[in-house]
């Protein structure tokens, strides 16, 4: 259980340290499977391998890796927390009062990290099983069938889906020691492979990786060639929006290591290039040469192809969680419609929400249907969080700007990450035809239920009006006594957003009222609000003075099941023993004793354009699109547990001004003809 401090953050800890290892590490902890492989097949493979290419690659990544990931992510971004929570929506809650702009990059940004946190499960893990054919005995059987590496990915990938319920915090002890051992691992065969040729060490000098850059004698790839170097980098922003799940104290820890790590590994496979740069073997593999792998001996490698099998399974969970965090800080915004979200352990960073779980795991195994191959997959890798990188360095530079009144630090922050980034993203920009088109047009496909959502709330609030419930207690009363109408139900019970103590949503009292007249013995206006803390079962009542109009604020902890209809049995309860309302005994009833407690109606209310709204077709087309995503993506009576209660859904139309119409003019019946 991870415990926090009194500032609401979780504190360092050596038990959140494994747990950090296990969540946070896992994409950039891969990056050594493909990243120098994609390098160096994209330079014109092993045989261009002089020692200046190589020494100039190993400086790319090392000085990649230190300004983006650690200066960039580590030491700037995860300062500017919300709340101890990160991410690109939690950087652009913190801006966003800024300019109404920025919203802008803030649904590119995490709609470009959401593809792209599809993606990473399934290169990583396909990645992993295709070392399986560097095993002679396990090539003897599978041969270069590729059928049988995408049937093992794929239930990998399915079995890892499987499991998010469990909890980030269970899965992250579950992996933490198997990450501290891949790290390890990475570190010590780094090391002793970097002996074969001790020159790589001059790759520190970043002088040599701009030599080697601009230098197109050595560097056939031209400036195209950072689209493989950022590889080594893929996982910084899912490191800063798993910030929440771990804590910023672990993660500040855990870094410094696991860089070190990472740096000797890619610096160990240099060396090992270098040695074997001359081997007509190697040579002839082509593209299914793959360094990491190629490097180990042959016992060595079962256990290295299993490790990194279970490290590409981790690198998967660090997008996935990631991903979760991204949404609920979206769903907060009003970036996207509500969903269901689930808390498995004491702490509420740590959350599942099933329906990002299914749609991450159809969109990972169509992925590997798609492409079939760790290289083709590598060709369409890195583009979308390119984008997300700037959008987050654009972000950046507002908060340190405005938020934290620091313009010397921001616009030298943003010369400096605007023009490396620009660099990686134009470079990028050549994985578009060879794949990268797919993240796009996901990308795309999630930045359009951003804006139509953002866009559809924006419209609707032009309409929405809170009404003193004060005024409207005498006809509530009136109506709730006018025998001409009969009961709909002894508790007519309204979900509403509104948290305010007297004032009802006119939609509301329009349903009540106009609509079609709902009598009821007693109303009951509900709005549940999630706490911070885990299990806080509390609420208050308003009754405006009556015995028949209650308005309530249910206040339930993250981790509380929302059971809507057994809580508010509860307060009819408790406000029949207070006397603050009448008895609602029933003659007829199956039990012996029924509480005093009545029958329960639930209304929803839907808003819906009317022919009469006086909107644009292309605000109204937004509209309809927002209601088709909201029928998608379920209803609030399973949310709130409401799926065996009496539930009426009421659809109101929105009240955007009204078109003008022509008058109509009375004339007289015309007489009938004459008989012929």
């Amino acid at each position: 259980m991870a415990t926090k401090n009194h500032h609401g953050a979780i504190p360092f800890s050596m038990g959140m340290v494994l747990v950090t290892m296990g969540v946070v590490y896992g994409d950039i902890g891969t990056s050594p499977m493909y990243t120098l492989r994609a390098i160096m097949h994209g330079n014109g493979g092993l045989a261009t391998m002089e020692p200046d290419v190589v020494i100039g690659a190993l400086s790319l990544i090392i000085w990649t890796m230190t300004l983006i990931t650690t200066v960039k992510y580590v030491l700037i971004a995860m300062r500017a927390d919300n709340h101890n929570e990160g991410g690109i929506f939690a950087l652009y809650s913190l801006v966003r009062r800024c300019g109404a702009w920025l919203i802008v990059p803030a649904m590119v940004g995490g709609a470009a990290l959401l593809a792209d946190g599809i993606l990473t499960p399934a290169v990583t893990v396909t990645t992993a099983i295709e070392g399986l054919r560097t095993i002679e005995v396990v090539h003897g059987i599978i041969g270069d069938k590729q059928s049988v590496v995408i049937a093992i990915t794929i239930a990998i990938i399915c079995a890892l889906f499987f499991v998010q319920r469990a909890g980030t915090s269970s899965i992250g002890r579950a992996f933490g020691p198997l990450m501290c051992l891949w790290f390890g691992f990475l570190g010590a065969v780094g090391v002793i492979h970097l002996f074969a040729d001790l020159n790589v060490l001059r790759a520190f000098n970043p002088l040599r990786g701009i030599m080697f850059l601009f230098d197109g004698n050595l560097n056939q790839a031209g400036l195209m060639v950072l689209g493989n170097v950022f590889l080594c980098t893929t996982g910084a922003e899912a490191l800063y929006s798993d910030m929440g799940h771990v804590g910023k104290s672990n993660i500040y820890a855990s870094w410094p290591v696991v860089k070190a790590c990472l740096i000797a590994n890619y610096l160990g496979q240099g060396a090992w290039i270098l040695s074997m740069r001359g081997n007509p073997e190697l040579v002839a593999m082509g593209p299914q040469m793959n360094p990491f792998f190629q490097m180990l001996p042959g016992g060595v490698r079962i256990f290295a192809v299993v490790l990194s099998t279970f490290a590409a399974i981790i690198a998967s969970q660090a997008l996935i969680t990631g991903s979760f965090s991204i949404v609920s800080e979206a769903i907060s915004l009003d970036l996207m419609p509500h969903l269901k979200i689930e808390y498995p352990s004491q702490n509420k960073g740590q959350l599942y929400i099933p329906m990002v779980n299914n749609m991450l795991w159809i969109g990972c195994v169509g992925v590997v249907l798609f492409f079939r191959s760790s290289e083709r997959m590598e060709s369409a890798y890195g583009l979308a969080i390119t984008v997300t990188m700037l959008m987050t360095s654009i972000l950046l530079t507002v908060y340190l700007a405005r938020v934290r009144n620091r313009t010397a630090i921001a616009i030298p922050f943003a010369l400096f990450f605007g023009v490396l980034e620009s660099f990686f993203f134009f470079s990028s920009l050549t994985k578009f035809t060879h794949g990268g088109y797919v993240t796009v047009l996901l990308a795309f496909a999630i930045f359009l239920v951003m804006y139509v959502w953002h866009r559809g709330t924006s419209i609707e609030l032009m309409q929405r009006v809170n009404l003193p419930t004060a005024d409207y207690v005498g006809q509530l009363r009136e109506l709730s006594h006018y025998d001409a109408i009969p009961y709909m139900a002894d508790n007519l019970v309204f979900l509403t957003n509104d948290q305010s103590t007297d004032m009802l949503d006119r939609d509301i009292l329009y349903s009540i009222l106009d609509k079609q007249p709902k009598r009821a013995k007693a109303y009951w206006f509900l709005n549940v609000s999630v706490t911070d803390e885990p299990n806080t079962h509390e609420f208050w009542v308003n009754d405006f003075g009556t015995d028949f109009l209650f308005k309530v604020q249910l206040r339930l902890g993250f981790q509380v099941n929302q059971r809507v209809n057994e809580y508010l049995y509860q307060i009819v309860q408790a406000m029949v023993k207070q006397g603050r309302l009448p008895a609602q005994d029933h003659r007829f009833s199956i039990y012996e004793r029924s509480g005093h407690v009545g029958d329960f109606r639930f209304c929803l209310i839907r808003k819906m354009p009317s022919t009469s709204s006086d909107i644009s077709n292309r605000d109204l087309a937004v509209l309809k699109a927002k209601y088709f995503i909201r029928g998608v993506c379920g209803s609030p009576a399973h949310w709130y547990g409401l799926e065996n209660s009496s539930v009426v859904y009421e659809y109101v139309p929105l009240f955007v001004g009204t078109k003008r119409q022509h008058k109509l003019d009375y004339v007289p019946m015309p007489e009938s003809s004459p008989e012929s």
